[in-house]
């Protein structure tokens, strides 16, 4: 099979399933936007973001998971391979069980870092408390997806996730619509449907790879140098990750302190980045897959052209995105909220998010061909480097003159440093077998 074969095989998998992620936020920001008032739009994206802290934190459980499988199927190793998964699914139950018992010190302090108006604190703190309790569901999700992935199978996470969000669109439409429930609607739609998807997950992984459940072993799983090669990849992402929820979060807690009307203009164009940012990352973790395949099998030949027919598809998928939004910005806006004035201020502020979808998916796809490579410790450098002597040096700089065009600077020159010195790194730390 060619290297481009082996690309769209793991990539328009993963394309579908990503998809449909920000799909559920769209419409529960679409719902909300259709309610007579402001705030709810308001304690959505606010209620996300807290839980963008919560659980993209612990996104490593995916990514470092995705890396380390496809580096053991490299070299054939399978009971290695199932070791990493049982230590992520232990990881997962363990943070899960933390964020249960400390739920409320969490809610107190996010809510007390973010200077919303009163309506929107109060509709947002009941959605978290509603959300929370999938927490054990969502974390192994995470867990068993960067398995799949790592095995070179975008399928079964594809399945599991396009039957997660139809679930949840469904519940959503039902509880809020139907039943008058507003945003816990939202947040209860969401508890459902992660519940569902992992014993949809749990069955396919018995189902089609019950061989790697029995080499579970409690002495492996423990063996010290794997444990200290876990949690130091992990480690790394965690950081990386923690900066990069930060600086969204930051935005949207700042946003929420220019009014209602701007947090529910960023809150929107914020949605349409997630939107292009998981349709490319379909290819980024395709790159994780192949990346760490040929990595740890030392293929530098297969490995050099997977990187380049990655970018170009990654980069071409971006470009069709900005023209999009070029086209149809005001259509995709207005599918959002019929609120006239909210509307008309996204547009005003649209062009820095026509810009965004190539400028960015240059750091989203070397993302995937870092975590593949398992060279998490640039990952984490670069991040620090980008929201630390960029992002907040330019929001501090740029907003008191420009406003809210000067948040969305910050952030797109965020994103474009991020790509540039993963770009220049990537000899020392991806191409070092050559």
């Amino acid at each position: 099979m060619t290297i481009n074969k082996q690309i769209l095989r793991l990539a328009i998998p993963n394309i579908i399933s990503n998809l449909s992620v920000p799909m559920l936020s769209v419409v529960d920001t679409a719902l909300m936007g259709h309610l007579p008032n402001s705030w709810s739009i308001g304690a959505v994206a606010v209620g996300s973001m807290v839980f963008n802290f919560v659980y993209w934190g612990f996104g490593f459980l995916r990514m470092g998971t995705t890396g380390l499988t496809a580096q053991a199927r490299g070299k054939e190793d399978d009971k290695e391979s199932s070791m990493i998964l049982t230590r992520a699914l232990l990881v997962a139950g363990i943070a899960a069980l933390f964020l249960l018992l400390f739920q409320y010190l969490i809610a107190e302090i996010s809510f007390g870092l973010i200077h919303a108006s009163d309506n929107v604190e109060y509709f947002a703190k009941s959605y978290f408390y509603i959300r929370i309790l999938a927490a054990p569901a969502t974390l192994a999700l995470y867990a068993l997806t960067g398995w799949f992935l790592g095995m070179q199978n975008a399928r079964f996470p594809m399945v599991v996730t396009i039957v997660v969000n139809i679930l949840n669109v469904a519940f959503d439409a039902w509880f809020v619509l139907g039943l008058g429930m507003g945003s816990d609607g939202a947040a209860w739609g969401t508890v459902i449907s992660q519940y569902t998807g992992l014993l949809l997950a749990f069955y396919f992984l018995k189902r089609y790879f019950s061989n790697y459940i029995r080499r579970f072993s409690l002495a492996q799983i423990l063996h010290k140098n794997e444990l200290i090669r876990f949690f130091k990849l992990n480690g790394d992402i965690f950081i990386r990750t923690l900066c990069l929820i930060f600086t969204f979060s930051f935005f949207t807690a700042e946003s929420a302190s220019l009014g209602d009307k701007i947090l529910a203009v960023n809150a929107i164009l914020l949605q349409l980045w997630s939107v292009f940012s998981y349709g490319i990352d379909g290819f980024a973790f395709a790159a994780e897959s192949l990346t760490g395949r040929f990595f740890g099998a030392r293929d530098t030949e297969h490995l050099k052209s997977t990187v380049g027919f990655i970018f170009l598809w990654g980069t071409g998928l971006g470009a069709f995105f900005s023209l999009a939004l070029l086209a149809f910005g005001r259509e995709i806006i207005s599918l959002f909220t019929n609120q006239t004035a909210i509307i008309e201020t996204t547009i005003r502020y649209l062009g820095w998010t026509v810009a965004a979808p190539v400028i960015n998916s240059i750091s989203y796809i070397w993302d995937g061909i870092y975590i593949g490579a398992a060279a998490s410790k640039a990952m984490r450098n670069t991040m620090l480097l980008a929201l630390f002597l960029f992002f907040l040096p330019v929001y501090y700089i740029a907003v008191p003159y420009l406003g809210n065009d000067g948040m969305w600077l910050a952030m797109l020159l965020f994103m474009a440093i991020r790509g540039i010195s993963l770009t220049l790194l990537a000899k020392k730390n991806i191409f070092r077998f050559a």
